[in-house]
Protein backbone atom coordinates (compact mmCIF):
# COMPACT_ATOMS: atom_id res chain seq x y z
CA UNK A 1 0.00 0.00 0.00
CA UNK A 2 1.48 3.19 -1.17
CA UNK A 3 1.28 6.34 0.42
CA UNK A 4 -0.22 9.33 -1.02
CA UNK A 5 2.64 11.98 -1.65
CA UNK A 6 0.59 15.26 -1.48
CA UNK A 7 -0.87 14.09 1.61
CA UNK A 8 2.49 12.92 3.01
CA UNK A 9 3.88 16.15 2.70
CA UNK A 10 0.65 18.06 3.87
CA UNK A 11 0.97 15.73 7.13
CA UNK A 12 4.87 16.19 7.35
CA UNK A 13 3.94 19.95 7.18
CA UNK A 14 1.50 19.80 9.96
CA UNK A 15 3.82 17.85 12.25
CA UNK A 16 6.77 20.50 11.78
CA UNK A 17 4.87 22.60 13.17
CA UNK A 18 3.22 20.57 16.27
CA UNK A 19 5.71 18.65 17.09
CA UNK A 20 9.36 20.31 17.76
CA UNK A 21 11.12 16.74 18.42
CA UNK A 22 9.32 14.28 16.13
CA UNK A 23 9.95 10.69 16.55
CA UNK A 24 8.01 7.82 14.89
CA UNK A 25 7.16 4.20 16.61
CA UNK A 26 6.07 1.57 15.01
CA UNK A 27 3.91 -1.13 16.07
CA UNK A 28 3.57 -4.78 14.37
CA UNK A 29 0.11 -5.51 15.81
CA UNK A 30 -2.89 -3.97 17.91
CA UNK A 31 -0.79 -3.49 21.01
CA UNK A 32 1.65 -1.58 22.57
CA UNK A 33 3.85 -4.73 23.55
CA UNK A 34 4.64 -5.22 20.02
CA UNK A 35 6.52 -2.01 20.12
CA UNK A 36 9.44 -2.60 17.18
CA UNK A 37 11.51 0.25 17.00
CA UNK A 38 12.20 4.61 16.75
CA UNK A 39 12.82 6.35 13.57
CA UNK A 40 13.58 9.79 12.75
CA UNK A 41 11.23 12.27 10.59
CA UNK A 42 13.02 11.55 7.24
CA UNK A 43 13.40 7.74 8.00
CA UNK A 44 9.49 7.63 8.97
CA UNK A 45 8.88 9.29 5.50
CA UNK A 46 11.10 6.60 3.73
CA UNK A 47 9.38 3.92 5.51
CA UNK A 48 6.28 4.59 4.55
CA UNK A 49 6.44 5.62 1.08
CA UNK A 50 8.82 2.44 0.16
CA UNK A 51 7.12 -0.17 2.38
CA UNK A 52 3.73 -2.25 1.89
CA UNK A 53 3.92 -5.05 4.99
CA UNK A 54 0.33 -6.18 5.30
CA UNK A 55 -2.60 -4.77 7.50
CA UNK A 56 -1.55 -4.92 11.10
CA UNK A 57 1.16 -3.03 10.47
CA UNK A 58 1.16 0.93 11.43
CA UNK A 59 3.41 3.87 11.92
CA UNK A 60 2.48 5.92 14.76
CA UNK A 61 4.07 9.56 14.88
CA UNK A 62 3.96 11.00 18.31
CA UNK A 63 5.47 12.10 21.28
CA UNK A 64 8.41 9.69 22.70
CA UNK A 65 6.56 9.05 25.98
CA UNK A 66 3.61 8.12 24.07
CA UNK A 67 2.74 4.48 23.75
CA UNK A 68 5.21 2.43 25.96
CA UNK A 69 6.22 -1.63 26.32
CA UNK A 70 3.33 -2.90 28.18
CA UNK A 71 1.91 0.91 28.83
CA UNK A 72 -1.45 2.53 28.65
CA UNK A 73 -0.05 5.91 29.47
CA UNK A 74 -2.14 8.73 27.66
CA UNK A 75 -1.08 10.47 24.82
CA UNK A 76 -1.66 12.78 21.97
CA UNK A 77 -0.52 11.47 18.42
CA UNK A 78 -0.91 11.45 14.92
CA UNK A 79 -1.74 7.84 13.52
CA UNK A 80 -0.69 6.96 10.05
CA UNK A 81 -1.93 3.55 8.61
CA UNK A 82 -0.22 1.32 6.11
CA UNK A 83 -3.14 0.86 4.70
CA UNK A 84 -2.66 4.14 2.35
CA UNK A 85 -0.83 5.79 5.06
CA UNK A 86 -4.45 8.00 6.10
CA UNK A 87 -4.26 9.51 8.94
CA UNK A 88 -6.71 10.34 11.74
CA UNK A 89 -5.85 11.81 15.41
CA UNK A 90 -6.45 10.47 18.75
CA UNK A 91 -6.22 11.33 22.56
CA UNK A 92 -6.03 9.59 25.22
CA UNK A 93 -6.99 5.84 26.20
CA UNK A 94 -4.95 2.78 25.41
CA UNK A 95 -2.40 2.29 22.24
CA UNK A 96 -3.79 -0.39 21.69
CA UNK A 97 -7.79 0.49 21.15
CA UNK A 98 -6.79 3.90 18.74
CA UNK A 99 -4.83 0.86 16.54
CA UNK A 100 -7.47 -1.91 16.52
CA UNK A 101 -10.34 0.65 15.64
CA UNK A 102 -7.77 2.31 12.92
CA UNK A 103 -7.24 -1.20 11.61
CA UNK A 104 -11.34 -1.33 11.12
CA UNK A 105 -11.28 2.14 9.51
CA UNK A 106 -8.52 2.07 7.48
CA UNK A 107 -8.38 -1.40 5.37
CA UNK A 108 -9.13 -2.31 1.97
CA UNK A 109 -10.90 -5.37 2.79
CA UNK A 110 -14.25 -6.22 2.25
CA UNK A 111 -16.04 -5.75 5.47
CA UNK A 112 -16.89 -9.16 7.44
CA UNK A 113 -20.17 -9.11 7.59
CA UNK A 114 -22.86 -9.41 10.74
CA UNK A 115 -26.13 -9.80 9.32
CA UNK A 116 -28.50 -9.24 12.46
CA UNK A 117 -31.93 -11.24 11.87
CA UNK A 118 -35.49 -9.85 13.33
CA UNK A 119 -38.69 -9.68 12.64
CA UNK A 120 -39.19 -5.87 11.85
CA UNK A 121 -42.48 -4.40 12.02
CA UNK A 122 -44.60 -2.64 9.25
CA UNK A 123 -48.41 -2.50 8.95
CA UNK A 124 -50.27 -4.05 5.73
CA UNK A 125 -46.79 -5.28 3.83
CA UNK A 126 -45.53 -6.69 7.45
CA UNK A 127 -48.83 -8.64 7.87
CA UNK A 128 -49.24 -10.24 4.67
CA UNK A 129 -45.43 -11.42 4.68
CA UNK A 130 -46.13 -12.83 8.37
CA UNK A 131 -49.56 -15.07 7.65
CA UNK A 132 -48.21 -16.01 4.53
CA UNK A 133 -45.35 -17.69 6.56
CA UNK A 134 -46.50 -21.06 7.09
CA UNK A 135 -43.39 -21.44 9.54
CA UNK A 136 -44.37 -19.20 11.79
CA UNK A 137 -48.21 -19.33 11.64
CA UNK A 138 -49.56 -22.35 9.97
CA UNK A 139 -52.80 -21.98 8.17
CA UNK A 140 -55.11 -24.21 6.07
CA UNK A 141 -55.37 -22.39 2.54
CA UNK A 142 -52.92 -19.93 3.49
CA UNK A 143 -52.39 -18.59 0.14
CA UNK A 144 -56.07 -17.51 0.38
CA UNK A 145 -56.22 -17.03 4.35
CA UNK A 146 -53.02 -14.54 4.48
CA UNK A 147 -54.19 -11.52 2.28
CA UNK A 148 -57.57 -11.74 3.55
CA UNK A 149 -56.15 -11.74 7.32
CA UNK A 150 -53.59 -9.26 7.15
CA UNK A 151 -56.35 -6.79 5.27
CA UNK A 152 -58.77 -7.01 8.15
CA UNK A 153 -56.20 -6.48 10.95
CA UNK A 154 -54.26 -3.64 9.34
CA UNK A 155 -56.16 -0.90 10.72
CA UNK A 156 -56.17 -2.24 14.08
CA UNK A 157 -52.14 -2.12 14.11
CA UNK A 158 -52.39 0.82 12.82
CA UNK A 159 -54.09 2.59 15.79
CA UNK A 160 -51.49 0.25 17.92
CA UNK A 161 -48.91 2.14 15.94
CA UNK A 162 -50.19 5.43 16.26
CA UNK A 163 -50.80 4.93 20.49
CA UNK A 164 -46.98 4.39 20.32
CA UNK A 165 -45.90 7.10 18.04
CA UNK A 166 -46.80 6.14 15.38
CA UNK A 167 -44.26 3.58 14.95
CA UNK A 168 -42.42 0.77 15.69
CA UNK A 169 -39.00 1.71 17.01
CA UNK A 170 -37.08 -1.84 16.08
CA UNK A 171 -34.92 -1.05 13.15
CA UNK A 172 -33.75 2.07 14.93
CA UNK A 173 -32.69 -0.40 18.10
CA UNK A 174 -31.44 -3.16 16.00
CA UNK A 175 -29.36 -0.72 13.71
CA UNK A 176 -28.04 0.97 16.71
CA UNK A 177 -27.17 -2.22 18.39
CA UNK A 178 -25.01 -3.47 15.54
CA UNK A 179 -23.24 -0.19 15.15
CA UNK A 180 -22.03 -0.23 18.31
CA UNK A 181 -21.65 -3.69 18.76
CA UNK A 182 -19.00 -3.48 15.03
CA UNK A 183 -17.37 -1.12 17.04
CA UNK A 184 -16.26 -3.12 19.92
CA UNK A 185 -16.00 -6.25 17.77
CA UNK A 186 -13.25 -4.62 15.28
CA UNK A 187 -10.64 -4.74 18.57
CA UNK A 188 -12.29 -7.97 20.13
CA UNK A 189 -11.56 -9.63 16.72
CA UNK A 190 -8.94 -7.34 14.53
CA UNK A 191 -8.27 -10.44 12.47
CA UNK A 192 -11.45 -10.31 10.54
CA UNK A 193 -11.68 -6.42 10.96
CA UNK A 194 -13.76 -3.90 9.32
CA UNK A 195 -16.92 -6.00 10.56
CA UNK A 196 -20.09 -4.31 9.18
CA UNK A 197 -23.88 -4.75 10.65
CA UNK A 198 -26.76 -5.78 8.21
CA UNK A 199 -30.47 -5.64 9.17
CA UNK A 200 -32.37 -9.09 8.02
CA UNK A 201 -35.71 -8.43 8.69
CA UNK A 202 -38.04 -11.54 7.98
CA UNK A 203 -41.66 -9.27 7.52
CA UNK A 204 -40.44 -5.83 6.78
CA UNK A 205 -37.86 -3.93 5.00
CA UNK A 206 -35.06 -4.01 5.30
CA UNK A 207 -35.78 -7.42 3.72
CA UNK A 208 -33.24 -10.62 3.47
CA UNK A 209 -33.13 -9.63 -0.07
CA UNK A 210 -32.13 -5.65 0.97
CA UNK A 211 -29.45 -7.10 2.90
CA UNK A 212 -27.64 -9.45 0.15
CA UNK A 213 -27.97 -6.16 -2.28
CA UNK A 214 -25.76 -4.46 0.55
CA UNK A 215 -23.61 -6.76 0.68
CA UNK A 216 -22.76 -7.25 -3.22
CA UNK A 217 -22.75 -3.49 -3.02
CA UNK A 218 -20.06 -3.99 -0.07
CA UNK A 219 -18.17 -6.68 -2.27
CA UNK A 220 -18.62 -9.02 0.74
CA UNK A 221 -17.40 -12.36 0.96
CA UNK A 222 -17.53 -13.41 4.53
CA UNK A 223 -20.78 -13.35 6.92
CA UNK A 224 -22.46 -14.44 10.03
CA UNK A 225 -25.79 -14.77 10.21
CA UNK A 226 -26.88 -13.84 13.64
CA UNK A 227 -30.37 -14.21 14.97
CA UNK A 228 -31.40 -11.55 17.10
CA UNK A 229 -34.04 -14.06 18.19
CA UNK A 230 -32.11 -15.20 22.05
CA UNK A 231 -33.31 -18.74 21.63
CA UNK A 232 -33.89 -20.58 18.92
CA UNK A 233 -37.32 -21.52 17.29
CA UNK A 234 -38.47 -22.88 13.72
CA UNK A 235 -40.58 -20.15 13.64
CA UNK A 236 -38.17 -17.05 14.39
CA UNK A 237 -35.15 -18.21 13.73
CA UNK A 238 -35.52 -20.68 11.48
CA UNK A 239 -37.83 -19.00 9.43
CA UNK A 240 -35.37 -16.38 8.81
CA UNK A 241 -32.53 -18.58 7.95
CA UNK A 242 -34.79 -20.62 5.90
CA UNK A 243 -35.53 -17.02 4.15
CA UNK A 244 -31.85 -16.52 3.88
CA UNK A 245 -31.57 -20.10 2.07
CA UNK A 246 -34.26 -19.48 -0.54
CA UNK A 247 -33.68 -16.23 -1.74
CA UNK A 248 -30.05 -17.39 -2.26
CA UNK A 249 -30.96 -20.40 -3.86
CA UNK A 250 -33.71 -18.25 -6.34
CA UNK A 251 -30.88 -16.22 -7.62
CA UNK A 252 -28.55 -19.40 -8.57
CA UNK A 253 -31.98 -20.22 -10.53
CA UNK A 254 -32.65 -17.31 -12.05
CA UNK A 255 -29.78 -15.57 -12.64
CA UNK A 256 -29.81 -12.88 -11.02
CA UNK A 257 -27.54 -12.62 -8.12
CA UNK A 258 -24.06 -11.44 -8.35
CA UNK A 259 -20.79 -12.02 -5.85
CA UNK A 260 -23.56 -12.13 -3.02
CA UNK A 261 -23.78 -16.28 -4.21
CA UNK A 262 -20.22 -16.99 -3.44
CA UNK A 263 -20.39 -15.38 0.38
CA UNK A 264 -18.95 -17.93 2.94
CA UNK A 265 -21.88 -17.88 5.81
CA UNK A 266 -21.68 -18.97 9.70
CA UNK A 267 -24.32 -19.30 12.52
CA UNK A 268 -25.00 -17.85 15.39
CA UNK A 269 -28.34 -19.54 15.92
CA UNK A 270 -29.05 -19.14 19.37
CA UNK A 271 -27.13 -17.62 22.94
CA UNK A 272 -29.89 -17.28 25.12
CA UNK A 273 -27.93 -18.30 28.37
CA UNK A 274 -24.96 -16.26 27.27
CA UNK A 275 -23.52 -14.49 30.60
CA UNK A 276 -23.70 -11.29 28.92
CA UNK A 277 -26.90 -11.73 28.11
CA UNK A 278 -28.10 -13.07 31.41
CA UNK A 279 -26.41 -10.44 32.96
CA UNK A 280 -27.81 -7.05 31.26
CA UNK A 281 -31.45 -8.48 31.68
CA UNK A 282 -30.58 -8.98 35.17
CA UNK A 283 -29.47 -5.45 35.19
CA UNK A 284 -32.43 -4.14 33.89
CA UNK A 285 -34.63 -6.46 36.41
CA UNK A 286 -32.61 -5.07 39.74
CA UNK A 287 -32.89 -1.15 38.37
CA UNK A 288 -36.72 -1.92 38.18
CA UNK A 289 -37.04 -3.42 41.42
CA UNK A 290 -35.67 -0.33 43.37
CA UNK A 291 -38.83 1.18 42.18
CA UNK A 292 -40.61 -0.66 44.84
CA UNK A 293 -40.69 -0.03 48.32
CA UNK A 294 -37.83 -1.65 50.65
CA UNK A 295 -40.73 -3.75 52.27
CA UNK A 296 -42.40 -5.24 49.41
CA UNK A 297 -39.47 -5.55 46.88
CA UNK A 298 -38.70 -9.10 47.47
CA UNK A 299 -42.31 -9.96 47.69
CA UNK A 300 -42.34 -8.80 44.26
CA UNK A 301 -43.33 -11.31 41.14
CA UNK A 302 -41.45 -11.34 37.90
CA UNK A 303 -43.41 -12.14 35.09
CA UNK A 304 -41.06 -13.45 32.25
CA UNK A 305 -42.80 -12.77 28.90
CA UNK A 306 -41.81 -13.96 25.66
CA UNK A 307 -43.89 -14.53 22.35
CA UNK A 308 -46.05 -17.66 22.43
CA UNK A 309 -46.45 -20.16 19.21
CA UNK A 310 -49.15 -22.08 18.43
CA UNK A 311 -49.54 -25.61 19.77
CA UNK A 312 -48.90 -26.89 16.95
CA UNK A 313 -45.37 -26.01 16.23
CA UNK A 314 -44.38 -26.63 20.35
CA UNK A 315 -45.75 -30.19 20.03
CA UNK A 316 -43.61 -31.48 16.73
CA UNK A 317 -40.45 -30.68 19.06
CA UNK A 318 -39.70 -27.10 18.49
CA UNK A 319 -37.01 -26.32 21.05
CA UNK A 320 -38.02 -22.83 21.58
CA UNK A 321 -40.11 -22.97 25.21
CA UNK A 322 -37.07 -25.20 26.47
CA UNK A 323 -34.84 -22.67 25.67
CA UNK A 324 -37.18 -19.61 27.29
CA UNK A 325 -37.42 -21.40 30.30
CA UNK A 326 -33.34 -22.61 30.62
CA UNK A 327 -32.98 -18.09 30.06
CA UNK A 328 -35.20 -17.62 32.69
CA UNK A 329 -34.02 -19.90 35.22
CA UNK A 330 -30.21 -18.32 34.19
CA UNK A 331 -31.63 -15.11 35.00
CA UNK A 332 -33.01 -16.20 38.45
CA UNK A 333 -29.41 -17.72 39.29
CA UNK A 334 -28.07 -14.59 38.98
CA UNK A 335 -30.30 -12.82 40.55
CA UNK A 336 -29.84 -14.93 43.35
CA UNK A 337 -33.40 -16.37 43.04
CA UNK A 338 -34.41 -13.30 44.81
CA UNK A 339 -38.03 -13.23 44.05
CA UNK A 340 -41.05 -15.73 43.27
CA UNK A 341 -41.33 -15.86 39.29
CA UNK A 342 -43.21 -17.41 36.47
CA UNK A 343 -42.78 -17.40 32.53
CA UNK A 344 -46.00 -16.50 30.62
CA UNK A 345 -46.52 -15.92 26.96
CA UNK A 346 -48.23 -13.26 25.22
CA UNK A 347 -49.78 -12.65 21.48
CA UNK A 348 -51.39 -15.23 20.31
CA UNK A 349 -53.03 -14.70 17.12
CA UNK A 350 -56.35 -16.76 15.90
CA UNK A 351 -58.78 -19.30 17.55
CA UNK A 352 -55.88 -22.39 17.89
CA UNK A 353 -54.47 -23.50 20.84
CA UNK A 354 -51.42 -21.78 21.69
CA UNK A 355 -48.76 -22.15 24.74
CA UNK A 356 -49.69 -20.56 27.97
CA UNK A 357 -50.66 -19.13 30.56
CA UNK A 358 -51.14 -15.79 28.53
CA UNK A 359 -49.53 -12.93 30.07
CA UNK A 360 -52.79 -10.67 30.38
CA UNK A 361 -54.49 -13.79 31.97
CA UNK A 362 -51.94 -14.54 33.91
CA UNK A 363 -51.85 -11.06 35.63
CA UNK A 364 -55.29 -11.10 36.23
CA UNK A 365 -55.44 -14.22 38.16
CA UNK A 366 -51.96 -13.43 39.72
CA UNK A 367 -53.36 -9.82 40.61
CA UNK A 368 -56.07 -11.61 42.60
CA UNK A 369 -53.34 -12.22 45.62
CA UNK A 370 -50.37 -10.28 44.33
CA UNK A 371 -50.33 -6.36 43.51
CA UNK A 372 -46.88 -5.94 42.74
CA UNK A 373 -46.34 -8.05 39.26
CA UNK A 374 -42.99 -6.94 37.44
CA UNK A 375 -43.33 -7.53 33.44
CA UNK A 376 -40.29 -8.73 31.74
CA UNK A 377 -39.38 -8.99 27.78
CA UNK A 378 -37.27 -12.12 28.10
CA UNK A 379 -37.43 -12.93 24.55
CA UNK A 380 -36.96 -9.67 23.32
CA UNK A 381 -33.76 -7.64 22.25
CA UNK A 382 -35.63 -4.20 21.81
CA UNK A 383 -39.10 -2.44 22.12
CA UNK A 384 -41.37 -2.70 19.29
CA UNK A 385 -45.24 -2.88 19.42
CA UNK A 386 -45.55 -5.95 21.92
CA UNK A 387 -43.48 -4.15 24.77
CA UNK A 388 -45.04 -0.72 23.97
CA UNK A 389 -48.14 -1.15 23.04
CA UNK A 390 -49.49 -4.94 24.34
CA UNK A 391 -47.52 -4.56 27.62
CA UNK A 392 -47.77 -1.38 28.71
CA UNK A 393 -50.93 -0.37 26.84
CA UNK A 394 -52.87 -3.30 27.37
CA UNK A 395 -51.88 -5.45 30.14
CA UNK A 396 -50.69 -2.90 32.35
CA UNK A 397 -53.97 -0.49 31.33
CA UNK A 398 -55.99 -3.84 32.40
CA UNK A 399 -54.24 -4.35 35.91
CA UNK A 400 -54.91 -0.58 36.51
CA UNK A 401 -58.09 -1.47 35.90
CA UNK A 402 -58.71 -4.10 38.76
CA UNK A 403 -57.31 -1.84 40.95
CA UNK A 404 -53.60 -3.05 40.56
CA UNK A 405 -50.67 -0.13 41.61
CA UNK A 406 -47.84 -2.19 41.13
CA UNK A 407 -47.71 -3.99 37.77
CA UNK A 408 -44.78 -2.42 35.72
CA UNK A 409 -42.66 -3.03 33.01
CA UNK A 410 -39.01 -3.64 33.18
CA UNK A 411 -36.86 -1.95 30.36
CA UNK A 412 -35.93 -3.57 26.95
CA UNK A 413 -32.68 -3.68 26.08
CA UNK A 414 -32.29 -1.57 23.59
CA UNK A 415 -29.17 -0.01 23.73
CA UNK A 416 -27.63 -1.05 27.01
CA UNK A 417 -24.15 -1.32 26.88
CA UNK A 418 -23.89 -4.49 29.10
CA UNK A 419 -26.09 -6.14 25.94
CA UNK A 420 -24.04 -4.73 23.62
CA UNK A 421 -21.13 -5.88 24.92
CA UNK A 422 -22.59 -9.20 24.98
CA UNK A 423 -23.33 -9.06 21.73
CA UNK A 424 -19.72 -7.90 20.69
CA UNK A 425 -18.39 -10.62 23.12
CA UNK A 426 -20.90 -13.45 21.01
CA UNK A 427 -19.48 -12.65 17.64
CA UNK A 428 -15.95 -12.66 18.55
CA UNK A 429 -15.97 -15.90 20.39
CA UNK A 430 -17.74 -17.57 17.38
CA UNK A 431 -15.26 -15.96 14.97
CA UNK A 432 -12.36 -17.05 17.29
CA UNK A 433 -13.25 -20.51 17.21
CA UNK A 434 -10.52 -22.64 15.97
CA UNK A 435 -12.08 -23.97 13.68
CA UNK A 436 -15.04 -21.62 13.44
CA UNK A 437 -18.19 -23.98 13.57
CA UNK A 438 -20.62 -23.13 10.80
CA UNK A 439 -22.99 -24.07 12.80
CA UNK A 440 -24.09 -24.98 16.03
CA UNK A 441 -24.43 -28.99 17.35
CA UNK A 442 -28.09 -28.28 18.14
CA UNK A 443 -28.31 -26.50 14.48
CA UNK A 444 -28.93 -29.53 12.15
CA UNK A 445 -31.01 -31.87 14.33
CA UNK A 446 -34.73 -31.35 12.98
CA UNK A 447 -37.62 -31.19 14.67
CA UNK A 448 -38.46 -34.71 15.36
CA UNK A 449 -42.22 -34.34 13.82
CA UNK A 450 -40.70 -31.78 11.16
CA UNK A 451 -42.69 -31.85 8.16
CA UNK A 452 -40.93 -29.26 6.39
CA UNK A 453 -38.22 -30.19 3.88
CA UNK A 454 -36.55 -27.02 3.02
CA UNK A 455 -35.58 -26.50 6.91
CA UNK A 456 -33.89 -29.70 6.35
CA UNK A 457 -32.11 -28.14 3.18
CA UNK A 458 -31.70 -25.01 4.71
CA UNK A 459 -29.60 -26.52 7.45
CA UNK A 460 -27.31 -28.62 5.47
CA UNK A 461 -26.16 -25.80 3.06
CA UNK A 462 -25.46 -23.66 5.96
CA UNK A 463 -23.46 -27.12 7.17
CA UNK A 464 -21.99 -27.33 4.18
CA UNK A 465 -19.72 -24.26 4.90
CA UNK A 466 -18.12 -26.16 7.84
CA UNK A 467 -14.52 -25.71 6.78
CA UNK A 468 -14.72 -22.96 4.53
CA UNK A 469 -14.97 -19.91 7.05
Amino acid sequence: MFFRLSTALALCAALQVTLANPQLNVYSDTSCADYVASYTMSEAWDKCLTTSTGINSYIVIGKSSGCEIGGDKSHNSWLIGSSGCETSKFTGGGCGDALSRTLATTSVRPPTAIVLQNMGAETHDFLSRLFHDGDLIPLPFQKYLAPWIAKRRTPQIEKQYAAIGGGSPIHKWTKKQGEEMVKLLDELHPDTAPHKAYVAFRYARPLTENCLDQMRADGVTRAVAFTQYPQYSCSTTGSSLNELWREIQDRKTKGTGGSELDIKWSVIDRWGVHDGFVDAVARNIEKSLLTYSAETRSKVVILFSAHSLPMSVVNRGDPYPAEVGATVSAIMKRLGNSNPYRLVWQSQVGPSAWLGPQTNAAIKGLGKRHNDLLLVPVAFTSDHIETLYELDHEYIEEAKEMGLTGVKRCDSLNDSPYFIKALADIASAHLSASPVQAVSNQMPLRCPECTNEKCGQTKEWFASFQGHV
